[in-house]
């Protein structure tokens, strides 16, 4: 009898419902919401922290409303949510006993973590938050000659006094915090690993052995050995205690379903940006339309996978009016089509030309996405369908026999309008959902 990997075999319990959510928000909001140019302002443009830290004055957050934002991503059919404790500039929106550069010392006085996880638990949501394994104002992260540092290329800043072994107390102290000061997380996000920066140059595995010691049920990222270039040991046979438990493919859809080097599945999210930042940035108005975000959902579910969208808040901590309306739009269709979504994974059928599959148990979804000229086709389904049905109000679609289709008999096909014989508009544009009901095997 096969033995699953210990490691392995704790992985996919705890992501059962992880698994099944598929759909969640993350929320990049901190400081560089100010500069407003993304949240890697200060690394791109080697600022130094004389020039950024004076921006915590202006952080008065004024219009944040966390239940507010809790009811957007409930509406959008969002089941988790991660929103960054503390990001790479070392702002936190805890209350840490750490460090001084925090949100409760900001003009607006508030532990914005606290009111945000309340928010999103009262709405029926997971909460995760994301924290940076790197702090680019802790005076013992390496700066002159690191890779990203925004004083990488300073050399007034080389200093060997500096003592990683003493960021790395604050670093895991810091984690400590927030699994112990904020009740039950369902998610911990971690970033990033890079270069040699990686697995036991964080201590990663007492940091893990500390997280699953407070919080045992929690489920992680694979980035405190991986990164979006690289997902690590995940993909083995044999993953590290550390290797996370989903890959985190950043800025793009995998080609197909996540594996390891026996082709079983693994968990995995896609991470993506509404439009080109994660952070908030003024001037960036290149939106992805609610359409391609839906296909982009679908496509992540289609091959096992997850999706999170982000948010990036404005210094007042509004969501961009652009993204409340892409949300909308999302949020009309989950409503309408989440059966498809939820619960569901890759299908035993392959891609079909139309759009794709997406499979819980025997109800195959059928997402057309493309006009057909004549009937849509379900490939080497002959024999094989039960009943039909449009998803969104439950009416039938019919199995045609139609005359001109009796020369490809190994498939089965259906018209939307069963009195139609050619093409006929699609009743979704962005994506018309077919539930197939299949015969028993």
């Amino acid at each position: 009898m096969k033995m699953e990997n210990a490691v392995v075999k704790a992985r996919t319990e705890r992501t059962k419902w992880y698994r099944d959510a598929r759909f969640g928000m993350f929320i990049h909001w901190g400081l560089y919401a100010i500069p407003a140019r993304g949240e890697w302002v200060r690394s791109v443009e080697e600022m130094p922290k004389e020039e950024y830290e004076p921006f915590i004055d202006e952080f008065y957050a004024e219009n944040y409303n966390p239940k507010e934002w809790a009811r957007m991503a409930k509406e959008a059919g969002m089941k988790y949510a991660v929103l960054t404790a503390k990001h790479h500039d070392g702002f936190c929106l805890f209350d840490t006993k750490y460090t001084e550069f925090k949100s409760t010392n900001a003009p607006c006085k508030r532990d914005l973590v606290r009111e945000y996880v309340e928010a999103f638990r009262a709405e029926g949501i997971k909460v995760g938050l994301y924290f940076s394994i790197i702090d680019w104002r802790h005076e013992d992260f390496p700066h002159y000659g690191d890779n990203i540092h925004p004083m990488r290329n300073h050399e007034e800043c080389k200093n060997d006094q500096r003592n990683f072994d003493r960021y790395l107390e604050f670093m895991h102290g810091q984690v400590r915090e927030l699994l112990t000061n904020y009740g039950k997380l369902d998610l911990m996000w971690f970033d990033f690993s890079y270069g040699d920066m990686k697995c036991e140059k964080w201590k990663a595995a007492e940091l893990i052995q500390m997280v699953r010691e407070i919080q045992p049920h929690i489920i992680i990222d694979n980035r405190l050995e991986g990164s979006a270039e690289n997902a690590g040991s995940i993909r083995t046979l044999n993953p590290t205690p550390y290797s996370g438990d989903f890959a985190s493919p950043e800025q793009m859809i995998p080609p197909a379903c996540i594996c390891d080097e026996a082709g079983n599945p693994i968990p995995w999210e896609a991470c993506i940006t509404l439009n080109n930042n994660w952070g908030y940035s003024a001037h960036d108005k290149h939106y992805k339309s609610s359409k391609l975000i839906v296909k982009t959902l679908v496509e992540c579910v289609s091959k096992g996978g997850n999706l999170i969208v982000n948010i990036g808040p404005t210094i007042k901590g509004e969501f961009p009016e652009e993204s409340v309306a892409i949300l909308k739009e999302v949020g009309k269709w989950m409503k309408e089509n989440g059966k498809s979504i939820y619960g569901c994974t890759f299908s035993d059928y392959p891609k079909p030309e139309w759009g794709r599959f997406t499979q819980n148990g025997n109800k195959l979804y059928a997402h057309v996405m493309e006009e057909q000229v004549g009937a849509i086709c379900l490939p080497n389904m002959a024999g094989k369908v039960k009943s039909m049905r449009l998803i969104k109000d439950g009416s039938e679609v019919k199995e045609t026999f139609y005359w001109n289709l009796k020369e490809y008999s190994e498939n089965a096909y259906f018209f939307f309008n069963s009195r139609a014989s050619n093409c006929y508009p699609l009743p979704d544009e962005k994506d018309t959902v077919v539930e197939i009901t299949l015969k028993e095997k």
